[in-house]
Parts: C-alpha cells; structure tokens; sequence
C-alpha cells in the first residue's frame, strides 16, 4: 500500500512507517491544490496543517485512510471522505502540554511586561519605575472557557502558580469540575465574570464559532488579562479590540484571522495598532520539539494499527450510534461459499447489513458470523439460512437503541 506524506514530519517517525512494509512518498512542500494529482494509488494520506479538500478526496479513488498529525481535523473535508468510505482520524491531546506551557508564558509575560522590559532594555533605557508594578499572579482567578486537554494542563500549571481556577465546558458538570480541583460556571458570561485572567480553549464547531463575544468581554473587570492559543473563530476579534480600549482589557495572543500560514511572511493585526497591553505569537503554541515527537508517535501509532488490524484508533467519522436494530448471530461450517449464500438470502429480503464481523474458531472447522442490520429478520428469512447445510444455527438479537 502506498502512503503519502504531504506535510514535514519527524525523520524518525518516517523510518518507523517504512518498516511497516509501506510504500512511503515524502511530498512535504505539495500545494492543496497539486494534493489530488498526488493521491493516485495512494491508500493512507498523512496531513498536518495542509487542507484536504472534497476534490482531492474525490480523486483518491484508492484512499482508505486520512490522518491529521494534529488534535483536531481542520482543513479535512470529513463530510466528502464520510462520503465515500474513508476513515479520518486525528491525534488529539499529545500537543496539549506544549499549547498549555505557552498559555502560562503569556500570562507571565503579560503580567510581568517582559517583551516591553527587553524592548527597553535594547534601546539602552533602564526603566524600573515603569516596569516594576506587576500585580502578580499568587491568588489570582483564572477562568477557563473550555475543559479539553490543553485546559486540563493549563489548570495543573495555574494551581503551581497559587491561582483560583473556574472553568466552563459543553461536558463539564459541577461534579466534575470538583474532581478536577476546579471549580464550575454554568456559561461563559459568568465564567468571565469571575476571572481575572481569561484563558480560551474551545474548539471549533458550530456552537463554539464567535462564541467570545461582546457580552462575554464585558463580563470581564476591567484590566483583565485575555489569553487565546485555541481558534481565532472563536472570539470575536472586532469586540475583543473594542475591548481593549474601553476596558483596558490585557491581551495576549496565538492565533489571529486570516494568518498568513507557515514560514516567514508579512502580517499585520489592527490590535497591535491600540494603545494598550496587547502580545501576541505567530500560531506556534503547539510547536515544540517534545510535542512534534509526540503527535509523530501517535500518528504512526494509528497507521500502524490499521495496516496490521484493520482498527483506527481516534476515528471522528464514524457512527458513535448504529443504526442497527437487531443482530442476526449465524453459527456455520467454515466452509467457502456459506456467508456468500447467507449474504444473498440478506439481500433477497430486503435487509441493510450496517455492521458484520465473523469469527473462527479453534481448528478452522466452524464460524460465527454476526450481522447488524436495520430491520427485523423475518421467520421467513430465518428459516431459509437454516435451511443450509452447512449452517448450524440462527438467532436474531434485538439490539438496545442507543440514541
């Protein structure tokens, strides 16, 4: 099977990858718009910031999996590779230390003014009496909208500090929020209310898109530090400037709209045109040595899995619930032909297979073939499979719905 890496990526994780019996093609520099040309023949797609769109999904005829070295799927297409069978998976959590490490960093460096010290000090001016009136952060609350991975560690992190921690998130329940050591607000308008030091990490979706909104920064007491290294979509950046100016808002940043991408480029944000506390770094929370390692690992981890078991492990698209409503448990000789012949008998009565999985046992001599299928088998259905030969009996299962 062919597999194409069309993003940098760790030279030793590509060594592991080649001793998977792989037939490995390094395309690091591709342009999304060149991808499709490139996917001909090509089984396994390895991404880590580039898009995957629906026309070069639709020209990987032979693609069977999509991984994005990365803890999101930004830039896949997933509907258009849903579409057409291919499994999309991502490797969520392994950068989140290093995202969390810099949250704590621009904090600091915003309470502290440290890019304004050094910034001085190049100038050969010593100023002390301006820069030595921190407030500190030993007893401050920090407010974490979002309680994924990277808020988890951004919490272990606050608690070293000596800070209060509250935290709002989609699944996070009062109870817990206390087994975390953390405490619980039940929106984002009072989770910004009781915080001094405002920390984003929400994903993009739907219900998340411009969900840092003006109502939320005015929540906020005035001179509140305002960090984001999640999505720029997710705050909006118009209020967020406004903000700055009426309330005196800190803010420190990693992510902005339309970024330029990677490498060296020119860019300008009109919030570093105000006239206040505003940092920011070029979307590089995630880019550390030991976090580039990590995701490496993870993403050999899944190709590895399903090249030698058919598995993907952190797949985002497939069915959480089946639609299945009733298993058809077919015990048989192992004999060829037989599941063909079950198959067709399927097929005649009008019944979807959603799910199939057949087992072997010990001395190949027989088979248990189990079938998830969206209708209830008829008696006549049944009784025409058990009148095989070669079959040895039929149960019909039904399944609890899960929805």
């Amino acid at each position: 099977m062919k597999l194409l890496v069309a993003d940098k990526f760790e030279e030793r994780a590509l060594e592991e990858l080649k001793h998977l019996g792989l037939e490995l093609v390094y395309e690091p520099e591709v342009s999304p718009e060149a991808l499709g040309q490139k996917l001909a023949g090509v089984g396994i797609l390895i991404v880590r910031t580039k898009q995957v769109t629906a026309s070069a999904i639709e020209a990987g005829a032979q693609l069977h999996l999509i991984v994005r070295a990365g803890p999101g799927t930004a830039g896949i297409d997933v509907p258009a590779a849903s579409a057409r069978g291919i499994y999309v998976a991502a490797c969520p959590g392994k950068n989140a230390i290093a995202v969390a490490e810099l949250t704590m960093a621009l904090i600091a460096a915003i309470d502290r003014r440290i890019p304004d010290a050094v910034a001085q000090l190049r100038l050969g001016r010593w100023e002390r009496t301006e820069l030595a009136r921190a407030e500190g952060l030993f007893g401050k609350t920090i407010g974490l909208a979002g309680f994924g991975a990277v808020a988890r560690e951004v919490a272990l992190r606050a608690k070293a500090f000596g800070m209060n921690i509250v935290a709002h998130g989609r699944s996070l329940t009062p109870q817990r929020a206390a087994e975390h050591g953390v405490a619980h607000a039940r929106n984002l308008e009072e989770l910004a209310s009781r915080s001094q030091i405002f920390s984003v990490h929400l994903p993009l979706t739907s219900n998340t898109r411009g969900a840092i909104d003006k109502s939320v920064l005015d929540a906020l007491p005035e001179g509140s530090i305002v960090i984001n290294t999640a999505r720029p979509e997710v705050v909006d950046y118009a209020a967020l400037a406004a903000a700055v100016e009426s309330r005196k808002l800190r803010v420190g940043l990693d992510v902005f709209p339309e970024e330029p991408g990677s490498g060296s480029a020119q860019f300008e944000s009109p919030l570093f045109q105000l006239d206040g506390v505003v940092y920011g770094t070029p979307h590089i929370g995630a880019s550390t040595k030991q976090a580039e390692h990590a995701l490496a690992a993870e993403t050999v981890r899944i190709v590895r899995s399903f090249v030698r078991t058919g598995d993907v492990p952190n797949c985002v698209n497939v069915c959480a619930t089946s639609p299945a409503r009733y298993q058809m448990v077919v015990r048989s000789l192992d004999k060829v032909g037989v599941l063909a012949n079950v198959l067709g008998v399927v097929k005649r009565h009008g019944l979807n297979i959603e799910e199939l999985s057949s087992t072997i046992f010990e001395g190949a001599t027989a088979a248990c073939t189990k079938m998830r299928v969206t209708g209830r088998p008829s008696e006549a259905c049944v009784q025409e499979i058990k009148a095989f030969a070669e079959v040895l009996h039929v149960d019909v299962v039904a399944l609890p719905n899960m929805a």
